[in-house]
């Protein structure tokens, strides 16, 4: 007679690679770092009548934020080309993002409000979620394309008109770092509320 060992528990699938992984923390930082810089450049020539708290800001003055807003710039830019190709290469993006209706946006979003959203799977988004990530992303491409059009207002007018001009250019800039900020605090939120995702995030699974 056979007898079978009792099938021992086998090591969590991964959930997210080791190059999305990577490419995530590495956003992350870069979009701190931009986002504080950017708030001591705007308080420098101030769009609207007030400016941020300087102990929230980055560089300590304008030449200094400048330096570092370029430099997190070019790091957003080069690792975000590398997380695009990367989702779109393997099929990540595809996958996970797609398809999105309407209809299932509109369910999980009250299921959210009203605190039924299941989040028994992290291999799998929700709609909300779907809609959040994508919406961020291309919040980003704004970021930067604006961005450019006042870095290189005379360089690139054909860029610049296509924003209004240069000081429409920096409304628009003002108005996708003030969305970016709102993401980064829900999805703070969630994750405190789901600690998981992080640690799956940080391992892998």
């Amino acid at each position: 007679m056979n007898i079978h060992a009792p099938t021992l528990p086998t090591t969590s699938a991964t959930i997210h690679p080791l190059w999305l992984r990577v490419t995530h923390w590495t956003n992350a930082l870069a979009v701190v770092l931009m986002i504080l810089s950017g708030w001591r450049i705007y308080n420098a020539s101030p769009i609207f009548p007030f400016s941020f708290p300087k102990e929230w800001t980055l560089g300590g003055w304008l030449g200094g934020a400048l330096q570092w807003h370029f430099a997190a710039m070019w790091l957003l830019a080069i690792n975000g080309v590398i997380y695009l190709a990367l989702n779109l290469l393997s099929g990540r993006a595809r996958r996970k993002f797609f398809p999105l209706r309407p209809k299932e946006v509109f369910h999980d979003f009250v299921q959210a409000l009203k605190g039924k959203l299941q989040h028994a799977s992290l291999d799998h988004y929700n709609a909300v979620q779907k809609l959040a990530y994508l919406s961020v992303i291309a919040d980003l491409l704004l970021i930067v394309v604006s961005g450019l059009a006042i870095w290189k207002s005379v360089q690139l007018p054909l860029l610049r008109d296509l924003m209004g001009g240069y000081d429409s250019a920096r409304i628009v800039h003002f108005f996708a770092m003030s969305f970016l900020v709102l993401f980064i605090v829900v999805h703070v939120a969630m994750v405190a509320l789901v600690p998981r995702t992080l640690l799956a995030m940080l391992r892998g699974r």
